[in-house]
């Protein structure tokens, strides 16, 4: 598989807290993506999601081996986030101005004909096919909680007042818990991740037109980035497209 990135600042905010890297796996071809969109005080929130990135990725490549099973896949993955939690717990007990930091996670790890998703917050893992697009994770957020009690509907999520309100990230507490999910994925399906600067400024069917109908994957994220910015892009939008070649 290969993979393209981007992300920025959006049109409100003074710097981009979201941080999002790819890298190469040990077995052939595996790609290992994540995005983090941190949160807290002047640098604090872009400190917590570059840290999170770095622990994660630094702590998988030290664990992974070419012949895991899903299974042991999933175990590392979930190992790798704790170890992130406790990177930004430690530099947030350390240095009293970031005191309450932290950050989101999305990761995918491919492995094989599918992969290993992991999250936790807000920012969201899709997968993009021939026909739909369907939403992986579930976010760790007041809103979320309120769509599945039936109190609003989605729709009225995108504009809720609490909507920006998560109830899970690496950092504040001493210990996490992650979500972590196995997807295949189809020779003509791809992976999305993405901060939640995108979901709240796109539709799930434009996200869509853009991934499943565009050319060239780089392209598709530059259209949506775009399609952001001319819905107002309050937040850092930062998305990751993890394609077959």
């Amino acid at each position: 598989m290969k993979a393209c990135g981007i992300t920025d600042v959006g049109l409100q905010r003074h710097e981009n807290q979201d941080t999002f890297a790819v890298e190469r796996g040990v077995a052939d071809g595996q790609l290992i993506a994540v995005v983090c969109d941190g949160m807290g005080g002047e640098n604090c929130g872009q400190i917590a999601s570059s840290l999170a990135v770095r622990a994660f990725l630094d702590e998988l490549h030290a664990v992974l081996r070419a012949d895991m099973t899903t299974e042991q896949l999933r175990e590392a993955v979930s190992f790798c986030v704790s170890k992130a939690n406790a990177a930004v717990n430690r530099h947030a007990q350390e240095h009293t101005e970031c005191h309450g930091m932290g950050t989101t996670l999305v990761s995918a790890v491919t492995n094989g004909s599918g992969a290993v998703i992991c999250n936790v917050g807000d920012s969201r893992a899709y997968r993009v096919g021939a026909e739909r697009l369907e939403r992986i994770t579930r976010d760790h957020s007041v809103v979320e909680g309120l769509i599945e009690s039936g109190n609003i509907t989605a729709e009225q999520a995108r504009t809720h007042p609490n909507r920006n309100l998560i109830t899970r990230a690496l950092g504040p507490e001493e210990h996490i818990e992650c979500d972590v999910y196995d997807v295949t994925l189809g020779a003509d399906e791809r992976l999305l991740l993405c901060s939640d600067g995108l979901v709240v400024t796109a539709t799930d069917e434009e996200m869509y037109e853009a991934v499943a109908r565009g050319e060239k994957p780089a392209e598709s994220l530059e259209h949506l980035l775009e399609l952001s910015k001319q819905r107002g892009a309050p937040d850092n939008v930062t998305a990751v497209l993890l394609y077959h070649e």
